[in-house]
């Protein structure tokens, strides 16, 4: 039996059978056959071409909606016509299915954005209420003679103060991944050394790793065959170490460690911090780059961080055109690591 795939295959399905019909009711009547022959001819010509026509102008109208919702515009029904000249049923089919997918995709991504946006206003609130409320706590005390009592006077200025530069880190933390999102081009690329860098920005931090006897190494430093030179933004690519040093030696264990190591990847040189801290369970690694997600919400605010810092490392290492990866289990530790570009020879020669 002919397969009914295409509407020219269903018009002379259908004249077939219309000229079939009336070739017996003539043989039936005794007409000669010449005569059955060249009328059952006519019938199928004619039928063929009225069915063709009418099957093309109800699928023009049943789809008429449909495709004026793909377009997102009124479609004429010779342009449907015209669409489907030279298409099966099935291609008509798989595009629709395509179309229904991609927009269920769009539809998932855009409640996803909508959720995010919802999630990323609450947090914002969140983070900003907390200093707020106990700046105005403080100064009304004061203001209800707490100023002239020499015992909490001075101790809830500073608290208020505490409270300021808090909410002076939050604001300055959104203002730098909001400048990172809209201006990808403001890094300055300049040749300078990776190794350098991060020694002298580990040594600032000395004092803080003291307190908690954490030894912070530069794993190579001292040891390595040459300078580990990069091509990238001195400033950002700073700010991407302070905030994982800090990190690593604010949640790290006690009388731990926290190494930076370098390896050379042929065109690039991949930077590790890894420390020996209590780690990040599995269900948080993919949220931990999110902007004010915290695995230890309490000890998180307690240590004075905003919820940013990793947020920014991700935008400033993706400005650069590159990717940030974390791995950490329970218990052993976490290591963030990023490559960056390696300088050419010709940029290290100018320098």
């Amino acid at each position: 039996m002919m397969a009914i795939k295409t509407k020219e295959n269903a018009s002379l399905l259908m004249a077939a059978m219309a000229a079939a019909i009336v070739a017996v009711v003539m043989v039936v009547s005794g007409i000669v056959w010449w005569k059955v022959l060249m009328i059952g001819v006519v019938v199928f010509i004619v039928m063929a071409i009225f069915s063709l026509y009418m099957i093309k102008s109800y699928v023009a109208y049943k789809l008429k909606p449909i495709y004026s919702m793909v377009l997102s515009r009124d479609v004429h029904t010779a342009e449907i016509v015209e669409e489907l000249q030279d298409k099966h049923v099935e291609n008509i089919s798989e595009e629709l299915t395509a179309w229904a997918d991609d927009n269920n995709k769009e539809i998932s991504r855009l409640k996803q954005s909508e959720e995010f946006r919802r999630q990323y206003l609450g947090n914002v609130a969140h983070e900003l209420k907390t200093p707020i409320f106990n700046i105005q706590g403080y100064i009304s005390t004061l203001l209800d003679g707490g100023l002239e009592d020499e015992l909490i006077n001075r101790k809830y200025l500073e608290r208020a103060e505490k409270s300021i530069d808090r909410l002076i880190n939050i604001v300055n933390d959104l203002d730098t991944i909001n400048k990172l999102e809209n201006d990808m081009n403001r890094l300055k690329m300049e040749n300078f050394d990776i190794v350098a860098l991060t020694k002298e920005i580990a040594e600032q931090f000395e004092m803080e790793a003291t307190k908690r006897n954490i030894k912070v190494t530069v794993k190579g430093a001292d040891s390595l065959p040459s300078a580990f030179r990069v091509m990238a933004d001195k400033h950002f690519t700073g700010q991407v170490l302070v905030n994982l040093i800090i990190n690593s030696i604010n949640y790290g264990k006690e009388g731990g460690t926290t190494r930076i190591r370098f390896r050379d990847m042929l065109d690039k040189i991949l930077i590790e911090v890894e420390d020996t801290g209590v780690g990040i369970a599995k269900e948080d690694l993919p949220r931990i780059f999110e902007r004010f997600y915290r695995v230890d919400k309490g000890r998180s605010r307690e240590k004075g961080g905003t919820g940013l810092g990793l947020a920014i490392v991700k935008h400033i290492i993706e400005a650069h055109g590159e990717r940030i990866t974390v791995r950490s289990e329970l218990g052993s530790g976490t290591t963030f690591a990023f490559p960056l570009k390696k300088a050419t020879d010709l940029a290290t020669s100018k320098k």
